[in-house]
C-alpha cells in the first residue's frame, strides 16, 4: 500500500485542534478558558526566538541533549537487518519525558504560575515534572494511580526527594487514567495559579499538539543522525512504543515528509490504536478501548506508562491515514526482549520501550522485516525503574 502524505500533516491542528475527525477540545465549562490561555501562550511562546533559546539551553546543558543514535550491532547480526537505537534513556532524568516537561515548564514560569500540576503512570513524567519544578523554583502535585505507586516506588521515592508532592489515586483502575482524571478535576480548582503539565500527546486541545512539537526534537535529531548514519540517509521503518505516544509523534515528525514507514506498537492489553473504537476521554476524541455500550474499558499492561485505554488523537489520524501502522505485543515479548537487549547490546531498557524492541524482534525473525531492512527505534527510556517487575518473573 502506498504511504499517503497529505500536506500538513504532522503540522499546526488550528484553532480547533483537529487531527481529521479525532481531537478537538471536549472540557467543562470552567476549563475552557484555561485551555484557551495554554494555547494562546504556546503560540506566542513557539514564535518567539528568545523562548525557543532556552527551552534549547535547558535541553542541551540540563536534559543531555543531543542524544546519541547507537547501532545495535550484535542483535543487528542476529536478526539480519540495521537496527539503530534513538537512545532517549539517556538524557537526564531517564527518559523522553523531560523534553517536554522542560518546555511546559518554561511556558509556565511565562504565564506567572507558581505550581504544576501531572499526571504519571510509569513515574517518569512524575520524575521530570518533579525536576523541572526544582530547577525554576516552582512547586509540583503528582498524581499518581495506587497501583502504579506500588510497582514504580523507586520513581514514587525520587519525586519525593526532588520536592514533589505525590497524590495516590484509589479509583478505578488505580493507574494511569485514573491518575489523569484525577489531576484534571483538580485543575478546575486551581487553574489561577497551576499550570497542567499534560505527559503525552493526550488531553484536550492544545495539548496533543504542543506536546507533540517539544518532542520533535527526538525525530529531527534522529533525521539529520541517520542521514550521516546511513547510506539511505532515511531508515526503512521508524519504531517507538505507544501508550499516549508522545515519544512515537516525536520521532514520527522528524520524518513525516519521507518514505520511512511507521510502526506504533502497544501493549496487547492497553491497545486503543489496534482495538480501540472512537470515543471521548480527557477531553478529547480519539480511538479508546470500550465495551459495548460505550463505556471505557480497563488497559492492561506490565508497562505502567503503556497503562492507557486509548491513544493520542494524531496517532489515530495518522492510523486512518494509512500513514502509520500499529502493532501489539505480549508481555511476555516485551519481557524476553528487555533480557535480550539487555544480553547482546549491554542496554536493559524500560519496558515501555521494550515494547518496540519485541516487535523488531518478532518481525525480523518472521521475515515481516525484509533481509537488510533499516530500522530506526526510540528507546525511550532506561530499565532501571522496572528492576522490581523484571526480579519477580525472571
Amino acid at each position: 500500500m502506498p504511504i499517503v502524505r497529505p500536506a500538513g500533516t504532522m503540522s499546526d491542528p488550528g484553532p480547533r485542534g483537529k487531527f481529521g475527525d479525532h481531537g478537538g477540545r471536549y472540557v467543562p465549562e470552567s476549563l475552557v478558558a484555561a485551555c484557551q490561555e495554554v494555547e494562546d501562550a504556546f503560540r506566542d511562546a513557539w514564535s518567539d526566538p528568545g523562548f525557543r533559546g532556552s527551552l534549547a539551553t535547558l535541553l542541551a546543558v540540563h536534559a543531555g541533549r543531543p542524544t546519541a543514535l547507537t547501532p545495535a550491532w550484535r542483535l543487528s547480526a542476529e536478526l539480519g537487518i540495521t537496527l539503530l537505537l534513538k537512545r532517549e534513556d539517556l538524557a537526564h532524568t531517564g527518559s523522553h519525558k523531560i523534553n517536554n516537561v522542560l518546555g511546559q515548564a518554561l511556558l509556565a514560569t511565562r504565564m506567572g504560575r507558581t505550581r504544576l500540576l501531572a499526571e504519571t503512570g510509569a513515574g517518569q513524567h512524575g520524575v521530570a515534572t518533579a525536576t523541572a519544578a526544582a530547577l525554576l523554583g516552582l512547586s509540583a502535585t503528582v498524581f499518581m494511580g495506587e497501583r502504579d505507586v506500588e510497582r514504580q516506588a523507586l520513581n514514587v521515592f525520587r519525586m519525593r526527594v526532588l520536592g514533589a508532592e505525590v497524590v495516590p489515586v484509589g479509583t478505578g483502575s488505580r493507574t494511569l487514567k485514573d491518575a489523569t482524571s484525577e489531576a484534571m478535576r483538580h485543575w478546575v480548582t486551581c487553574v489561577d495559579d497551576a499550570y497542567y503539565c499534560m505527559g503525552s500527546v493526550v488531553g484536550p486541545h492544545p495539548y496533543p499538539w504542543m506536546v507533540r512539537e517539544f518532542q520533535r526534537v527526538i525525530g529531527e535529531e534522529a533525521r539529520g543522525q541517520c542521514a550521516t548514519e546511513l547510506r539511505t540517509g532515511v531508515p526503512d521503518y521508524v519504531v517507538a512504543c505507544v501508550g499516549g505516544g508522545s515519544n512515537a509523534a516525536g520521532t514520527f515528525a522528524g520524518f513525516a515528509d519521507t518514505a520511512a514507514q511507521f510502526v506504533g506498537v502497544e501493549a496487547a492489553g492497553g491497545a486503543g490504536a489496534t482495538e480501540g473504537r472512537t470515543g471521548v476521554l480527557h477531553g478529547f476524541r480519539s480511538r479508546f478501548l470500550q465495551d459495548d455500550d460505550g463505556q471505557i474499558t480497563e488497559a492492561e499492561s506490565i508497562a505502567a506508562g503503556l497503562d492507557y485505554p486509548g491513544v493520542g488523537p494524531e496517532h489515530a489520524y495518522l492510523r486512518d491515514l494509512g500513514r502509520a501502522r500499529y502493532v501489539t505485543v505480549t508481555d511476555a515479548e516485551v519481557v524476553d526482549a528487555a533480557l535480550r537487549l539487555a544480553r547482546t547490546e549491554g542496554i536493559l531498557p524500560a519496558l515501555e520501550s521494550a515494547h518496540a524492541v519485541a516487535w523488531v524482534i518478532r518481525a525480523a525473525e518472521s521475515g515481516e522485516l525484509p533481509p537488510g531492512a533499516t530500522v530506526l527505534l526510540t528507546l525511550s527510556g532506561r530499565g532501571d525503574k522496572d528492576t522490581a517487575t523484571l526480579m519477580e518473573l525472571v
